[in-house]
């Protein structure tokens, strides 16, 4: 403590400290906002509070380490001059307005997703005109700016005389500097060693206690760090034999044949009897659709009427699953049929993320026209790229003349206006003889919420609830415009969500917040009816060419769930670092540090407990995700546009070794729910 009576060491001290107490703050208030969801007892608070002590002093040293550098290096004379003691005055003001800003943004972030800043807040500020014209018209962020201003100020001057003492305080000579400098070295490289991105995950507890403890900061550059993982270094791995023994089990169908040679190579030749099919297709991903909105599901506030009357004239999966939290999430796992790597989705690894087997190359191998509709900005998200490499023709908010757009906010046109755009693209195709696959991903319910008014009883930009019942309500109105088209009848109408509109909760992949709906609408082709089984995201692309009766060359990991004979479900779902497989009862959980879990009764808030590699829920879980990254990593998704017929790798087709599941002889016909003749 004798120490501190130097100007450099005080005028830190007084920085660390008060921006301790902003990080304290801010944990309270959001362990309060979160009370009902924590069921902490004194002992979880105590090490809460220890633990985000330890995250925060770490952040700090890294933090305050320039500023450290600056004062220690500082000459004598312009240390002592007039106009840098003002300097350093303001500096604290500045400082304290950064870390009131950042409180704020933790507080909206944490009140959007229920976490500390992740990859999707990386994610907002790459995309930063979304975002920031989503904040400005979501939040008074100007007074807010303001307030937060006066408040440095403020607090500024109530700490004048300790700022100005320390100021006046005697300095450090250079051996002192020196030494500073090691013990701030040795910090930094200790805080590194010992404190990591996943250091609240081993102090224990839930996933919100594990949050509470972390600093929003700090996760926040080890998200930009670390935004891919590579998952033999970081994850639990099977030998090559075995992890492919355990994938091929799972993806065999009785009408695939594996074509590939490598162990942990799943192409294979798909047979689906029965004559072709030609049909259009109109597959719509609504933005964060969680089930729990749809009264249909059992929610009683009235807000999707519409889906409710589709769903009974629908082909419902009641039990179908996101893969991820994100809308990137959404379309890698419908798109390609592939599980949620860590890290970033495909579709955003940009320079990797094109020439895919997608579900679009499969239509536009049979001369389809392929269209990808995105209400917004394609270039959010990477999406052009991803889209335009993978066989799509591309139609954004940027395609559209201004007059042909109604109603739009930060992250795009009204989804009235998108469902408008897809009817002119299917109008125009038809006109030409043409078939056509339209793959549309709307934007509407979306933070700020808001949408043309006078289509719903609620104002725009009241909540979440308006936003669903607006998009209830652009749907129901799409449809009853699609029926009165020629092309209607020979028109396959999907409807899914990307995400849910949350996936907090107690435990790091809560499965019920995965839960979406898929509706699939064809009056006079597919009988109305519900399928129970539990399904996947990454299940819905090769449903739907098996309801086609196509013949196709897949890299898929997802399964025809409509054959009679399909295996059990199963659900792949993850969040950037944790990837797990639910089997319909129990949760298998991935981990980074190599960490495996799993929770029985995994709907219910259930005990944790730590199997071995040999519990076969894990082993499937390792199989999926050590499977995907070696497939993606070898080049084994990708397009390849020849007959399937005469496909042949390397001149032959593979005699899969022992302990491979074999393929059986194609099935008859009568073993799919096929369309209606």
């Amino acid at each position: 403590m004798r120490q501190l009576r130097f100007a450099q060491l005080r005028l830190l001290s007084i920085i660390l400290l008060v921006w301790l107490g902003i990080f304290s703050t801010t944990r309270s208030v959001l362990l309060l906002a979160s009370a009902l969801d924590t069921a902490l007892g004194a002992g979880d608070v105590l090490r809460l509070y220890t633990v985000g002590l330890i995250y925060d002093l770490s952040f700090l040293v890294y933090a305050l380490l320039p500023l450290a550098l600056y004062l220690l290096l500082c000459p004598r004379p312009l240390w002592r001059a007039r106009w840098h003691q003002g300097l350093m005055r303001a500096l604290v003001a500045l400082s304290l307005f950064v870390m009131l800003f950042t409180a704020l943004a933790e507080w909206l972030f944490w009140d959007e997703f229920g976490v500390r800043f992740n990859f999707i807040a990386v994610d907002y500020l790459v995309y930063s005109e979304e975002v920031i014209n989503n904040v400005l018209e979501s939040y008074p962020v100007y007074p807010l700016l303001a307030a937060l201003a006066l408040l440095a100020v403020v607090a500024t001057w109530l700490l004048r005389e300790l700022i100005d003492a320390a100021l006046r305080a005697p300095l450090l000579n250079p051996r002192q500097r020196g030494a500073v400098m090691a013990a701030w070295a040795l910090l930094a490289v200790g805080g590194g060693l010992l404190v990591g991105q996943d250091f609240p995950a081993r102090s224990g507890g839930n996933a919100y206690q594990r949050e509470l403890a972390a600093n929003g900061p700090y996760q926040f550059f080890a998200a930009f760090r670390n935004n891919e993982l590579d998952y033999p270094q970081f994850y639990a791995t099977l030998s090559e034999t075995r992890a492919g023994e355990v994938l091929r089990e799972e993806v065999a169908e009785p009408n695939a044949r594996f074509i590939g040679s490598q162990v942990m190579d799943i192409r294979r030749m798909i047979d689906n009897p029965g004559p072709e099919k030609r049909l259009n297709v109109v597959l719509v991903i609504v933005e964060s659709l969680s089930a729990k909105y749809l009264g249909s599901f059992g929610n009683t506030k009235r807000l999707t009427p519409n889906l409710d009357e589709l769903r009974s004239a629908s082909l419902t999966f009641t039990h179908f699953y996101a893969t991820g939290t994100r809308t990137d999430r959404g379309l890698e796992a419908i798109t390609l049929s592939v599980p949620p790597t860590p890290g970033r989705s495909i579709v955003k690894r940009i320079g990797r993320e094109s020439g895919f087997a997608s579900l679009g190359q499969q239509f536009r191998q049979q001369g389809y026209d392929v269209v990808f509709l995105y209400g917004g900005r394609g270039y959010f998200d990477n999406m052009n790229a991803f889209f335009g490499g993978n066989g799509y023709r591309i139609v954004d908010q940027s395609s559209v003349d201004e007059v042909d757009i109604h109603f739009k906010n930060a992250w795009g046109m009204a989804d009235e206006d998108l469902y408008a755009l897809a009817t002119k693209e299917a109008d125009a195709d038809h006109a030409a003889k043409r078939p056509f696959f339209l793959q549309l991903m709307t934007t509407s319910n979306h933070r700020p919420y808001t949408y043309p008014e006078g289509r719903i009883d609620i104002p725009s930009g009241q909540g979440r609830a308006g936003a669903v019942k607006y998009t209830d309500y652009a749907i129901g109105r799409f449809l009853a415009e699609a029926r009165g088209k020629p092309w209607f009848k020979d028109t396959l109408f999907i409807f899914t969500a990307d995400h849910t509109a949350g996936s907090a909760g107690k435990e790091d992949l809560p499965v019920a917040n995965y839960h979406i709906p898929l509706f699939i609408y064809a009056p006079g082709l597919i009988e109305a009816g519900e399928h129970p089984g539990l399904t996947s995201q990454i299940d819905l692309a090769p449903t739907l060419l098996g309801l086609l009766h196509w013949d196709y060359r897949s890299t898929f990991f997802g399964h025809d769930v409509l054959r009679k004979d399909a295996r059990p479900g199963r659900a792949l779902i993850g969040n950037y670092q944790h990837l797990g497989l639910f089997d319909g009862h129990d949760l298998a959980i991935l981990s980074p540090r190599r960490g495996v879990r799993r929770h029985d009764d995994a709907l219910h808030l259930s005990e944790e407990e730590h199997p071995g590699l040999d519990d076969p829920l894990v082993q499937r879980d390792i199989a999926y995700y050590q499977g995907a990254s070696f497939d993606f990593s070898h080049g084994l998704m990708a397009w390849c546009a020849v007959q399937p017929e005469t496909e042949q790798l390397s001149g032959n087709v593979e005699n899969p070794q022992p302990g491979f599941a074999q393929a059986m002889p194609a099935s008859p016909k009568s073993t799919h729910v096929s369309l209606k003749k």
